[in-house]
């Protein structure tokens, strides 16, 4: 039966006996946990050699001795032949060392387990059956993979002594175009903090029923929460020690009002961090099939607050035709821009889409011009959450056959 235990190698003597390839993945792995590691070998592969030189290891050129042991915590060997393997494996024994043995078929006190970290949280596989490293793997990549998805239980299940807050951003909706990192933040959440946009209607389904959701989601017009409430609710439930995601539609840093939030846990003295998503001015007229640049059409791409004053970088990004203008939240401030556009000088063929809904079963595509844009909203019911994408690259014929059908559907 194997026991499988949390070794900590930092500032600890570790000792390696063979020089060859096998040593050299050994060595990276060791020196991230922190071990002192010196080499005993008559030769060094040149991986070895290399890692020798770059870190300044200790290397004792010669065959093992016994008189290497002083002093090792561990010690791993791999020499290629089997019965020196075996005597440093015996003697480790001895001496009550542990010792890894890397031969064919044979182990000596301790393995090296398939591992890696997941959050706070570190994954270790090993076979109680004979050493089977490819099995180990296989399988630490599988839970890998369901932490990715949001499928682990990785909740504290005792309180913490501190609290964090994680600025998550969830992307333009659907969960699978959340990041690894987000899915796994927010399996590890005590509280979340959820917007209108993104994923959190799929989100919350899958969450634990003692884990906190507060839903302070804006529309346009309305904000039931306001932003020092919201900053409140961020640091005094960190402050108390919970972990708290707070999930964002879109990106944090894009008129998601995360640096507002960030200044907040910082000033509170509360831990910090932003997780990057797919900024809905990409992913939207993505999905529409509207690239924001195109070689030979559109060589930079201005992204605007319509609910905010139109200056002059937009009026100026507009009425350049190899720039690509995206419009968040601009469906109530439509015809201003439009005449604003119109007033500077902006052709009114530029092409302009509306696309509503973007990535979801909802999403619809209407394709006018600037000239046109305010009437075809209106004939269409043009409704939130919609991007407005104004430029070269939103014409019909672009990417797909021509349509100049208004409302055409992209799917």
């Amino acid at each position: 039966m194997t026991v499988m235990l949390g070794v900590d190698l930092t500032g600890r003597d570790v000792l390696l006996v063979g020089g060859g390839a096998v040593a050299a993945k050994r060595i990276r792995r060791l020196l991230d946990e922190g071990a002192r590691v010196r080499i005993a070998a008559p030769v060094l592969h040149p991986d070895t050699a290399r890692l020798v030189e770059l870190h300044g290891l200790v290397w004792r050129a010669g065959r093992f001795r016994g008189t290497d042991l002083a002093g090792a915590w561990l010690v791993h060997t791999a020499t290629g032949d089997a019965r020196v393997d075996r005597d440093v494996a015996e003697r480790c024994e001895r001496k009550r060392i542990l010792c890894i043995n890397a031969s064919d078929g044979a182990h000596g006190s301790t393995r090296l387990t398939a591992q890696a970290e997941i959050g706070d949280v570190t994954v270790a596989v090993t076979s109680t059956v004979g050493a089977d490293p490819r099995r180990s793997v296989a399988v630490r990549d599988a839970i890998v993979g369901l932490a990715g998805e949001g499928r682990i239980p990785l909740r504290r299940r005792r309180a913490g002594r501190s609290g964090r807050v994680d600025l998550v951003g969830g992307g333009p909706g659907p969960a699978d175009l959340m990041t690894v990192r987000a899915r796994r933040l927010i399996a590890e959440a005590d509280v979340v903090v959820t917007d209108r946009l993104g994923p959190a209607a799929e989100i919350v389904r899958g969450l634990d029923p003692d884990v906190e959701v507060i839903d302070v989601g804006k529309t346009p017009g309305r904000h039931p929460v306001p932003q020092d409430e919201i900053n409140r609710i961020i640091v005094g439930r960190a402050a108390a020690g919970r972990r708290v995601v707070r999930l964002k539609g879109g990106d944090p840093f894009v008129f998601g009002r995360g640096g507002e939030e960030m200044r907040a846990c910082l000033a509170a003295g509360i831990p910090v961090d932003i997780t990057p998503g797919i900024s809905s001015a990409i992913a939207v007229p993505q999905a529409a099939g509207i690239p924001v640049t195109h070689r030979g059409t559109a060589a930079a791409f201005h992204v605007v607050n319509g609910q905010g004053i139109i200056g002059e970088g937009t009026l100026a990004a507009l009425a350049d035709a190899t720039v690509t203008t995206v419009v968040l939240m601009g469906v109530a401030a439509l015809e201003r821009l439009v005449t604003a556009a119109l007033a500077h000088g902006v052709p009114a063929q530029r092409p302009i889409a509306f696309v509503e809904s973007g990535h979801t079963a909802q999403q619809r595509t209407t394709r006018t011009t600037l000239g046109r844009a305010v009437a075809d909203a209106e004939a269409v019911g043009l409704r939130n959450p919609a991007v407005i994408v104004v430029g070269e690259v939103a014409g019909a014929g672009l990417l797909f056959p021509s349509s100049n059908t208004i409302g055409a559907v992209l799917a």
